[in-house]
């Protein structure tokens, strides 16, 4: 049974840094489409970065291209979103999702189009102005 567990959110000055953590659980870690996705008050869920673990091939959103840094270790079971410069507009409910890929999508940008089947919790990332 897969299982992801998100940590590491909080409230951070416009600026600031936070990093995220998502422990996983009940799969093969090294071969799985992972991404990380916010949501905010009245808006759509956002795929904000998301990883090959099979080969460490990324893609990013738009939004927090140069800012926030996705990574992995395999050892660990536990992906990571390092996040730098942190805006207000930042703020949203954080989520760590897994995907098994298909072949023609074990990349960066593959896993940025697959359909998620497994999510964590959530944590709650605030940015103060």
């Amino acid at each position: 049974q897969v299982q992801l567990v998100e940590s590491g959110g909080g409230s951070v000055q416009a600026g600031g840094s936070l990093r995220l953590s998502c422990a996983a659980s009940g799969f093969t870690f090294s071969n799985y489409c992972m991404g990380w996705f916010r949501q905010a008050p009245g808006k759509e869920r956002e795929g904000v970065e998301f990883i090959y673990t099979g080969n460490n091939s990324t893609h990013y959103a738009d939004s927090v291209r140069g800012r926030f840094t996705i990574s992995q270790d395999n050892a660990k079971n536990t992906l990571y979103l390092q996040m730098n410069s942190l805006k207000p507009e930042d703020t949203a409910m954080y989520y760590c999702a897994a995907t098994l890929p298909s072949v023609f999508l074990r990349s960066g940008h593959g896993c940025s189009v697959m359909k998620y089947d497994s999510w964590g919790q959530g944590t709650q990332v605030t940015v103060s102005s």
